[in-house]
């Protein structure tokens, strides 16, 4: 049964589950897009919504949880000077998902591309 059961596990420990959040989180950070599969898609926006807003706050004790949750500097100014910003009108829906028609090869997993409704153009 699964009541009270808030997260999908993904059939991953807790340590592995938040290891593939966390590059999936810099991925999208960097690129702007990726595709994965709907799943890990649809939980990804919950994970970044969160680290987008927290990187609005202009603050030192922000800036070091970014650091903290993403576990890379470098991914961490990209986002809180160049994407977070882009966000500053906004409250909340920083990301969508688009579903896409052809599966996964080998286990017919649905896939998606989720990306930044706003992104800063390459150049």
């Amino acid at each position: 049964m699964r009541h009270r059961v808030k997260t999908k596990s993904f059939h991953r420990r807790k340590e592995h589950r938040e290891a593939l959040f966390i590059n999936l989180a810099k991925s999208l950070i960097l690129n702007g897009r990726i595709t994965t599969t709907l799943p890990k898609a649809k939980a990804l926006r919950s994970f970044v919504e969160k680290l987008v807003t927290l990187a609005k706050e202009d603050s030192i004790h922000a800036k070091r949880l970014l650091v903290q949750r993403l576990k890379d500097q470098r991914v961490a100014v990209k986002l809180y000077k160049e994407i977070a910003p882009l966000f500053k009108d906004r409250n909340g829906g920083y990301t969508r998902i688009y579903k896409l028609e052809k599966r996964r090869i080998g286990d017919g997993g649905e896939q998606a591309i989720i990306e930044f409704v706003e992104y800063p153009e390459k150049g």
